[in-house]
């Protein structure tokens, strides 16, 4: 694969994981609720799942999404039943406590494995990959090589889009101190959340 194709690679997929969809917003609603370290792990499992579906494509493992059809399900349901969670737990925490209650309520691997699943559970990332991966790559040719700066590239670009999200939205929440707006930035964590939760809980597998 040819430096010039790697380089229009992540420049496609830098544009549509700049779009905002479900697990943007939730990462989002997750650093204004947390602040945007507790956020971290979060962002990994979800690039983490990318990466997995990305080198499931390389593979030509794409069969697995409708082979293993209700798998998918069962974890889209356990991501969407993670973000409503975590809805709960914005809308129910008192201002002047918020930050430190949903820190403590939600561990790092508890919130990589949010991540991870809402990802995973969304097999038809594995379809944009197959879809983006041929205008650069030719699939029936990949060395390991390839494959791992694929995965290398797709997580640092992965990493560089979804980061300033998270940190502005953690920025926002310690500029709003007073229990009335942490309040306000709570409720909004929450209604997002639950969007999140919906839109990824109604998404056909």
């Amino acid at each position: 694969m040819e430096f010039a194709g790697f380089v229009t690679y992540a420049v496609a997929l830098a544009i549509a994981v700049a779009i905002p969809g479900p697990g943007v917003i939730a990462l989002v609603a997750r650093s204004l609720g947390a602040g945007y370290r507790p956020t971290l792990p979060m962002m990994f499992g979800m690039a983490l799942g990318d990466v997995a579906y990305l080198t499931a494509a390389v593979l030509g493992l794409a069969f697995i999404a409708s082979t293993f059809g209700l798998v998918f399900t069962i974890i889209r349901y356990l991501g969407a039943a993670y973000l409503l969670f975590l809805a709960w737990k914005f809308f129910q925490a008192k201002p002047e406590t918020s930050q430190f209650q949903t820190q403590n309520a939600q561990g790092p691997l508890a919130s990589f494995l949010g991540g991870l699943a809402i990802s995973l559970g969304n097999p038809k990332v594995i379809v944009f990959y197959l879809a983006l991966l041929p205008t650069f790559v030719d699939l029936r040719s990949v060395t390991a090589l390839d494959l791992a700066l694929l995965i290398g590239l797709t997580f640092i670009v992965l990493m560089l889009v979804l980061l300033p999200y998270v940190i502005l939205a953690g920025r926002a929440r310690t500029l709003l101190r007073t229990p009335r707006a942490l309040r306000l930035l709570n409720r909004t964590a929450a209604g997002c959340l639950t969007g999140a939760a919906v839109f990824v809980a109604a998404k056909s597998a």
